[in-house]
Formats: structure tokens, sequence, C-alpha cells
């Protein structure tokens, strides 16, 4: 989630519920590019106690050697190559989710980064760029490599993040790779992340814009694989998650402006107050000052009443969680 889960999101995340580990924000690599210093200081500052994968984006393959060697030098749990972004520009670039419609050129490319990275090389895909069927082909190409690690948003690129996952081809990459498959999209809560495991026998589960929402969302997963007692946070608990991410986010931010951090701040609640309170998403999108994004919250979320657990059903940014429920 470029430009949401950096530094200050992991903190202030980590101090609710925390991953098995992180992954930054992408280093956009390209012939003249160095690795962005506020992505960097979520290795170097990151206080969580958890590793912190650095993620790649490119396709130039010495840029990207380069730029996973200069990031070897800081404490990173290993390198991650984004070939799932499915932003028209990123992909117009042959980058991201666009490198999946070249898999010769792919191959080359991962084969590359694999000789050249010592410690551990891991990928995140989609299962294909238009069509599903792509996936076998792509399969073949990642099982080959000598990966660390492969996480599967299990929709295509054209699909963005539309529609429900498919979890047959997770399954299926489960039984074919030798290294460990994530599982990932669609993630909203302990249900959805239960029923993808066991649907697809995956190895672990990468949760992203359910984290946003709902940052209380591991200890919650973990609590339902072990069957202990799960947290169950209240709108008061969310009010205080957004006022003390607007503060982190803040104390992060080198030329700070009011107006321009509650702008920066809509683009990452609009994640959390979508579906609740009457009109409170319809207002957030409005406010321009901090004295009206704070009020907004505190009317919306000044009660003890639990929250509720999914996303609406209709949800356009949480879509398709239901068909891993049926």
């Amino acid at each position: 989630m470029q430009d949401i889960t950096h530094l200050a999101f992991m903190r202030v995340l980590a101090r609710r519920s925390a991953p098995d580990w992180f992954v930054t924000e992408y280093f956009r690599v390209h012939p003249n590019s160095k690795p962005e210093r506020h992505i960097v200081r979520a290795i170097t500052g990151n206080d969580t106690g958890k590793p912190v994968f650095a993620q790649l984006i490119g396709d130039d393959l010495p840029s990207l050697v380069r730029t996973a060697r200069a990031l070897e030098r800081f404490s990173i749990a290993g390198i991650d190559i984004n070939l799932g972004c499915p932003a028209p520009i990123v992909c117009r670039k042959n980058a991201g989710g666009g490198l999946l419609r070249r898999p010769d050129e792919l191959r080359v490319l991962l084969d590359g980064l694999r000789a050249a990275v010592p410690g551990r090389f891991t990928a995140k895909t989609r299962i294909g760029y238009a069509l599903p069927e792509e996936f076998p082909e792509l399969l073949e190409c990642f099982s080959g490599v000598g990966l660390d690690g492969l996480t599967i948003h299990a929709r295509t690129v054209k699909q963005c993040y539309k529609g429900p996952v498919d979890t047959t081809l997770v399954a299926l990459a489960a039984r074919v790779m030798r290294c460990p498959v994530i599982a990932n999209g669609n993630i909203v809560d302990a249900a959805t992340a239960l029923a993808y495991h066991r649907l697809t026998g995956a190895s672990g589960l990468m949760v992203g814009r359910g984290a946003i929402r709902n940052p209380w969302i591991f200890s919650q997963v973990d609590a339902a694989f072990s069957g202990a007692a799960s947290p169950v946070p209240s709108h008061f608990d969310l009010l205080e998650y957004i006022n003390e991410l607007y503060d982190a986010v803040a104390a992060e931010t080198v030329t700070f402006c009011p107006k321009g951090h509650v702008q920066r701040m809509k683009r990452t609640v609009v994640y959390i107050c979508h579906g609740l309170g009457n009109g409170f998403e319809h207002a957030l999108r409005r406010c321009v000052t901090p004295d009206e994004f704070h009020a907004i919250c505190r009317d919306q979320l000044a009660s003890s009443e639990p929250l509720p657990v999914l996303p609406p059903d209709d949800s356009p940014l949480f879509s398709g969680f239901g068909g891993l429920l049926e």
C-alpha cells in the first residue's frame, strides 16, 4: 500500500497487533534511482521488533541488482520484488503487474536477481495480467527460480481489487512450489483468514488493506487459529487509532503543512471509515482543515459500541470478500 504502509503506520499498527514481518512500500528502481530516504527509514528506524523485507519495483535488471545490494547494507529480512501492482502508470513502464505480460523476460529478471541476492529473495505476484489462464506458465517460471517465498494476490492485474479471489490457483501454487506460498487478497477479518487458509493450504497469509481498516486483525487471526479470546475493539478504540496515526505521520513528515497533512490522512482513513456511521465517509472526503478532520472523527466514533466485524457487502474498497465465506 504505497504512501500508506510507512514507518509511522508500522509503529501504530504494532502497538495493537503485528504481523510476523513487514514489507516496505516499494522502492522505485530505474537507472537513475536511489533508495528513497523515507522508505529506508522504515528499515533503519523500525523499532517494532519485527523483521522488514525491502520491496523493489522496476524492470531494469542492473538497477534492481544495484539497489538490492545497497539495501542489503541495512538490517533487512530479505529482498522482495513487486510483480503485482496494477496501477496503469506502473504497468505502462513494464513494472509491477506489467511484467507478467512477458514471462520469458520475467524469468531472466528473476534469475538475475536470484543470483545477485545472497539472502532471502521473495516475490509478490498476481495470477495473471489479463486472465487466470496465464497462471500455469507464470507458476512454471516462479518454480524454477529458487525463490524463498511467493506471495499471491489471487486476482489478475486487470481485476485490480475487484471481485473474489481465485483460491484454486493459490492451492495449485502451494502444491507445486518448494518455497512457502503466502495467500493475499480479501482478508478482512479472522473468518476470511481462516477460510483462505483452509481453501488453499498456503503456508501463511498477507494482509494489506484489511490491516489499515482493522489494526487488531493480526491478534484476532492469531486468536482464531489458537482458539483464544479475540480482541473486540470499540469505536473509541478506532478513534484513538486514527488520532495516534495522525500524530505519528505528522512526526515523520519533513515539511509539515496542516491542510496537506489532512489530505494525506484522508487517503488512509477512507479505508477505516468506509461503512461506518451515517455520512462519515462523505464528510471526511470533503473536510479541509485539521479541526474539521478531528471533529468529524469525534462525532462519528465517540462511542463504546463494538466495531462491525466486516465491511459493507457492497464495498468497492473490499470487494468480493464474501466469496471466501460461502
